[in-house]
């Protein structure tokens, strides 16, 4: 029986690594390439862009940002998205982080019930829901307010966030619960100094996949608000749609801004987002 030599070893990991390495980076072309084009087109001229000539720009068409943010009114709809979603996360993670440690280390009557209810909640559709939530938004006096629509978000995202902190919760080793309930520690204590930095991964994917739902959540703000000053930034882009006077150079650049505040998020949780992913593979 022959054996490979170490250097032809070598050339076989290599070659793998090419392969992979080369897979990898068709698959980020692909990914990549829409948010060229926009960014390209966002630079163009109308004409331009609907002869749809060139890839890249002949011009810089810098003026369109500033014609999105001052026409579109970008300013205020962005700074509402930004508060309705920080603020949704953040409940969500609270409510979400509090039942799932529940569901997952406690035991009490209801239990499974409970939890066959979450997943009930989860098969109904969001717009079969929209008349009752409104109706109840406005018998509390809360249409048309900030409060209302954000409590709309941390109900909608609180059934699947929790099935998840659940899951990566009983993933958990009990060791370090118990030596800590040993030493009298409450069940609040253990959850807030035990198991929440343990969760930080988990809680880092929920707020990514939560941030990226509110941020993009516009059918229900259409409901609940009517005024345009509260509205989110998908309201924003909408203003630019219009078959009397087509504007999609100028929808493109508002486009581009509204995606900026979700970049910048996720290069800042990226790590927590991988070693997230990574446990959940690993469980």
């Amino acid at each position: 029986m022959t054996t490979l030599r170490p250097s032809r070893r070598r050339r076989a990991v290599r070659v793998d690594r090419i392969g992979l390495y080369g897979l990898l980076g068709v698959a980020a072309v692909i990914a990549l390439f829409p948010i060229f084009w926009m960014l390209s087109g966002s630079l163009q001229s109308l004409q331009q862009l609907l002869t749809g000539g060139r890839l890249l720009p002949t011009t810089f068409e810098w003026g369109n940002y500033v014609t999105a943010w001052v026409k579109g009114n970008l300013g205020v709809y962005l700074l509402n998205s930004v508060i309705y979603t920080g603020c949704a996360v953040i409940g969500i993670l609270i409510v979400a982080s509090l039942a799932g440690y529940a569901l997952a280390r406690l035991e009490f009557w209801g239990k499974n019930v409970f939890t066959v209810l979450i997943l009930t909640v989860m098969i109904i559709p969001a717009p079969a829901m929209f008349l009752a939530q409104y109706r109840l938004l406005v018998n509390l006096g809360l249409a048309n307010t900030r409060l209302g629509y954000i409590l709309i978000l941390i109900t909608a995202g609180i059934p699947m966030s929790t099935l998840i902190m659940r899951s990566f919760f009983a993933g958990q080793p009990k060791d370090l619960e118990e030596a800590a309930a040993i030493d009298g520690a409450s069940a609040l204590r253990i959850f807030a100094n035990v198991i929440l930095p343990l969760a930080r991964p988990g809680l880092a994917a929920v707020a990514v996949i939560q941030g990226f739902g509110a941020w993009n959540e516009y059918l229900m703000a259409l409901v609940v608000f009517n005024n345009n000053n509260l509205m989110p930034i998908q309201r924003g882009l909408t203003s630019f749609v219009s078959a009397e006077t087509p504007q999609p150079q100028i929808l493109l650049a508002a486009t581009m801004i509204s995606i900026v505040p979700v970049v910048v998020f996720y290069l800042m949780a990226q790590r927590q987002i991988v070693n997230g992913i990574s446990a959940g593979a690993l469980k």
